[in-house]
């Protein structure tokens, strides 16, 4: 699995997204992903699984309350957008996601033939 949020030339979609940190830990069974989305509501996290390409968005809301205004903002953007190329090894049709307190988790397993196996010597 690569990240491809920084490979290609950004589009205007993509140049008004806050990158979420990701953390990736894979074990023999596959990948799991973890990504920090604070502030995103469920009914705003979509996840794409097209071909070999995995697409996290999210949006949150940003606005001041009644009148008040911000003498110092340090986010400003209100869309996280991080885009992965997913191995072949993966199988993406599998994909399971759970999302509490603003963290997303992935777990994506390995395809049957990328999973390890026990071959079974046979004594002549």
């Amino acid at each position: 699995m690569s990240d491809n949020s920084q490979d290609k030339q950004p589009s205007a979609r993509d140049e008004a997204a806050l990158q979420p940190p990701v953390d990736v830990i894979e074990d023999a069974s596959g990948i799991t992903l973890y990504a920090d989305l604070p502030g995103v509501p469920k009914d705003k996290l979509q996840l794409h699984v097209e071909a070999d390409t995995l697409t996290i968005e999210g949006e949150i809301d940003l606005e001041m309350p009644g009148g008040i205004e911000a003498s110092h903002a340090e986010v400003n953007l209100s869309r996280y957008r991080r885009v992965f190329s997913l191995s072949k090894e993966l199988d993406a049709s599998k994909v399971s996601a759970e999302f509490s307190q603003g963290v997303l988790k992935l777990v994506i397993p390995k395809a049957e033939h990328a999973q390890p196996r026990k071959v079974e010597v046979k004594i002549l």
